[in-house]
């Protein structure tokens, strides 16, 4: 099994990339855990027969190659556009359609994690996603990472590896 790692920040420190970072390592021998990180470079979709571009292209092969994607949502209620912009290459050449998806996300306000949650299941679930397991809200206010960038919490590892 290949699980593809996005996380909807364009920051490379900011703590949904971490918590990406941390579920991969949490996850069972065998899996294996790509995170794609090009979504500062992704360009607006552009319908047509025209030449798909390169971070478009890398990163709807990488889906296609993996078995389900681990989002991590942003820390508000309004989704990157670029992220946007990454749904729409992946489900205009049908990368999300079946593809089981994964959603977790951290704000210090639970409703803005929320709301980022919902949106990002309206726009995976009208490209047909699977939208797999319960929501998971954590506050990026709470020491979750030892030293090593690892799930510290308890409560947290055994839920970001299921």
């Amino acid at each position: 099994m290949k699980i593809i790692g996005i996380a909807a920040s364009l920051h490379a420190g900011s703590f949904i990339t971490r918590l990406l970072d941390a579920a991969g390592g949490e996850l069972p021998p065998g899996v294996g855990f790509e995170v794609w990180r090009g979504l500062g470079e992704i360009p607006a979709y552009r319908p047509g027969p025209g030449a798909v571009p390169a971070p478009a292209r890398e990163l709807v092969t990488l889906v296609a190659g993996g078995d389900a994607i681990l989002l991590t949502a942003p820390e508000h209620s309004l989704l990157p556009v670029e992220l946007t912009y990454a749904l729409d290459w992946m489900s205009a050449r049908e990368g999300l359609s079946g593809k089981h998806v994964a959603v977790m996300s951290a704000s210090a306000r639970a409703c803005g994690a929320m709301w980022a949650q919902a949106e990002l299941y309206k726009q995976l679930l009208g490209a047909g996603a699977v939208v797999m397991g319960a929501e998971l809200v954590i506050s990026p206010t709470w020491p979750h990472f030892d030293e090593d960038g690892r799930l510290a919490a308890p409560a947290c590892a055994p839920r970001c590896a299921t």
